[in-house]
């Protein structure tokens, strides 16, 4: 998700045309589904990311009293948070084209 940095990504939302949205795919359906599961494959990579990267404070604790976190926890939660999201992320990446899709074949 580093190269999300790099790109311009909006951090809130914006009005978009739903007829440039469908343009590419011809239905704006598909292109929703498109955007969808893109979307979803962003969320599920960064979520492994952070957890990744959480899992070094992880200790062993009966409850939930004893736990508390540190000021590194904090912060990358808190870089995470200020990340754009998963659907506004897929939704540029679409506009620009750099996203991969196609049709599953029809079975006669």
């Amino acid at each position: 998700m580093e190269d999300n940095k790099k790109k311009q990504i909006p951090t809130n939302t914006i009005t978009r045309d739903v007829k440039n949205l469908a343009e590419p795919t011809g239905n704006i359906y598909e292109s929703v589904v498109v955007l969808y599961k893109r979307a979803n494959q962003i969320a599920l990579a960064e979520k492994k990311e952070l957890n990744k990267k959480l899992e070094d404070f992880k200790q062993e604790r009966d409850t939930m009293e004893e736990t508390f976190e540190n000021k590194e926890q904090i912060e990358i939660s808190k870089y995470y948070e200020r990340q754009p999201k998963p659907d506004l992320v897929a939704i540029s990446e679409f506009e620009n084209g750099e996203l991969y899709f196609r049709k599953a074949k029809k079975d006669d």
